[in-house]
């Protein structure tokens, strides 16, 4: 009798675990589960969990589970950097005099503080990256002086030293999604490559390259000329722990490509580009150029300022940077964070832990959280899909919720979401973050549904080894559902 009580009871457990198991897959319409095991990605993870305007939740098929969430976590880093920076806080760069002006000549050294400003390139200023060094330049010019006989000195004590989060990808540190994180960055720490394949088949196609084919950077040109309506193969890799960049790319005739590629040393090659900058126009510079990241030695006395540079807002940074995906905004913001709140050197270590802790307010298990970055480049950073979802609901009542929103890009318009969903009834309804890294696809945020309500969505494939194409025609099919449905 015992036994048959305990043979009982084990099966009641059983039971009650698989229909646990069951309760929380069959929350999945089964239109889902048919679009998703009908794919050629269903033996990827996949994970759908959708909430009502309230948090109800409407959809759940793997919700609890940890994953990859690519740049779906951007949504919650700029999350905290508008807690804790504000939308209206900017960043202040500052043009330092240490001499004095003989006629002609300025006698001393310029130093420039970097204050963690990601935007000194083009997006903000009429697409020219060089727009803060023509401002300087017209103030020696508005003096008159045509000399500068001193050092360059590039101050970027205001973040450590270590150029880039943990996990990181090798292969990836070439490109401009994975420059360098330096307090005085200009151009987002890449330059710009333009390859023309205008020569003979067998040929090497000719390159130059933003600033001014700078020689800040090599190019070992081992490109090659291929025949009309062949396929283009990118080739780019530049020497870790130098700035000689490697093509060996296959271009048809008459193709055009350009490739913004990552630099090292940023706050140098800032300087550096000042420097050849003011040659140009007739300003020489003869002393030598020089960096310094001292943070605790830094002091501005017996300092004159030449001029302050004020960046746009955090809030507008924060719009570009979702909207664009942009990796490198991410990173300097929250190392910007990190010094703001600490008063020490910003690091990415610091950063993540504001992160975190604004993540354990709006409701994510942290103790589940693993973060190696703030963009979600680096594979090794998961979450709970469940945790994204409602984070969507939660930060509704922030008074800085309006400023995401309007970063968010809108299915079929703008962003990284202005090539998808055009000829779908999701066309101008969703409004979200995509990501991408290898294995990975994900998107995160507001439908607008076709009976007016708005539902938050998170859908995310991990795993998948089909075309990436394939798995955002399951995405699209999945919010037509939604959108048919809610």
């Amino acid at each position: 009798m015992k036994f048959k009580n305990a043979v009982l009871l084990i099966f009641c457990v059983l039971l009650s675990v698989l229909s646990a198991r069951g309760a929380v897959y069959a929350q999945v319409s089964s239109q889902i589960e048919y679009i998703i095991d009908r794919s050629q990605a269903n033996n990827a993870f996949w994970v759908v969990q959708v909430r009502d305007s309230s948090g109800n939740v409407l959809e759940d098929l793997n919700g609890d589970k940890l994953i990859r969430p690519a740049s779906n976590l951007k949504l919650v880093s700029s999350g905290a950097f508008l807690e804790n920076l504000g939308p209206d806080y900017t960043f202040q760069t500052v043009l330092y005099g240490r001499g004095y002006q003989d006629g002609d000549r300025w006698r001393g050294d310029l130093i420039i503080k970097g204050a963690g400003d990601p935007s000194i390139n083009g997006e903000f200023y009429n697409d020219d990256p060089l727009f803060l060094f023509e401002k300087w330049y017209q103030v020696f010019d508005s003096l008159g002086i045509t000399h500068i006989d001193g050092n360059l000195v590039a101050f970027d004590g205001m973040f450590d030293d270590v150029p880039y989060p943990k996990g990181w990808e090798w292969d990836d540190l070439s490109y401009y999604y994975a420059p360098e994180i330096n307090a005085l960055s200009f151009n987002s720490n890449v330059v710009n490559l333009e390859v023309r394949a205008d020569g003979e088949i067998g040929s090497t196609p000719s390159i130059q390259w933003f600033p001014f084919n700078t020689p800040y950077v090599e190019f070992i040109n081992e490109q090659v000329v291929t025949p009309s309506g062949t396929r283009f193969n990118e080739s780019y890799r530049r020497i870790l722990g130098t700035n000689t960049i490697i093509l060996r790319s296959t271009l048809p005739r008459g193709y055009y490509e350009t490739e913004p590629l990552s630099i090292m040393a940023p706050s140098l090659y800032f300087i550096d580009t000042f420097a050849r900058f003011l040659n140009d126009a007739g300003i020489r510079v003869s002393g030598q150029l020089l960096v310094d990241n001292d943070y605790y030695s830094w002091s501005d006395e017996g300092l004159s300022v030449l001029d302050i540079h004020t960046s746009e807002s955090v809030g507008r940074m924060v719009q570009w940077l979702n909207r664009e995906s942009d990796n490198f905004y991410t990173e300097m913001l929250s190392k910007t964070m990190a010094a703001e709140r600490f008063g020490v050197q910003g690091s990415t270590d610091l950063g993540l832990k504001v992160i975190k802790d604004f993540m354990h307010t709006t409701g994510f298990d942290t103790l589940s959280v693993s973060m190696r970055d703030a963009s979600g480049m680096a594979p090794a950073t998961l979450v709970k899909a469940s945790d994204m979802n409602r984070y969507l609901i939660t930060i509704q009542d922030k008074p800085w919720f309006d400023v995401l929103f309007e970063s968010l890009s809108i299915g079929g318009m703008n962003g990284t979401l202005g090539h998808r969903f055009r000829n779908s009834s999701v066309n101008g309804n969703f409004y979200g973050k995509t990501g991408f890294v290898s294995g990975v696809r994900s998107l995160t945020g507001y439908l607008r549904t076709k009976s007016g309500n708005r539902i938050a969505v998170t859908i995310v494939t991990n795993n998948y080894t089909v075309r990436t194409a394939h798995v955002d025609w399951v995405h699209e099919r999945v919010l037509d559902y939604l959108y048919n449905s809610y």
